[in-house]
């Protein structure tokens, strides 16, 4: 018999799993030293205006035991916004069983029903089962593009050359 799995948006009680599991996901990634988030730093994201993303838990037998992070994008060639997935993490003991796959159909869905031109997200280039289960879904590599990313230092030297005026 199936397990029995169900995704339900977070709410600010849910912050410590989302927390747990994502540091559950920097373990799995090796980078567990790069969780530096607090509970206060994800309450502040998702449940405060203005809210910068989402999150839902993902239930298998009525225990947490998976989680989606996802925002809006823009895209100005197509006019429409899209949904980037953060992260997205199921718990060892819970893979293989559906709900990984629940979880991408409630993001895919709120797309869908948002009017989203694109579902969209990044995967380590080492994590072959991730991205078997990726392609499984019918979702592609998009080989022609690059990541890039400013963080810490480099960041914050960028922002201190802007001009001091800002657009309202």
């Amino acid at each position: 018999m199936p397990t029995e799995h169900r995704v339900i948006p977070a709410t600010p009680a849910d912050v410590p799993v989302i927390l747990q599991m994502a540091r559950g996901l920097a373990e799995y990634e090796r980078m567990p030293q790069a969780v530096t988030a607090t509970e206060d730093d994800i309450r502040r994201t998702l449940f405060e205006e203005p809210r910068r993303a989402e999150a839902a838990i993902g239930y298998s037998a009525g225990v947490p035991a998976g989680i989606v992070v996802f925002f809006h994008t823009f895209s100005t060639f197509l006019g429409r916004p899209g949904i980037y997935l953060e992260d997205i993490y199921v718990e060892e003991s819970h893979r293989g069983r559906g709900l990984g796959r629940v979880l991408m159909q409630y993001v895919a869905r709120i797309a869908v029903e948002r009017g989203c031109a694109r579902f969209e997200w990044a995967v380590l280039d080492w994590n072959q089962p991730a991205i078997g289960f990726y392609e499984k879904l019918g979702a592609r590599p998009q080989s022609d593009w690059t990541v890039y990313r400013l963080a810490g230092e480099a960041l914050e030297q960028l922002a201190s050359q802007a001009p001091a005026e800002r657009a309202p």
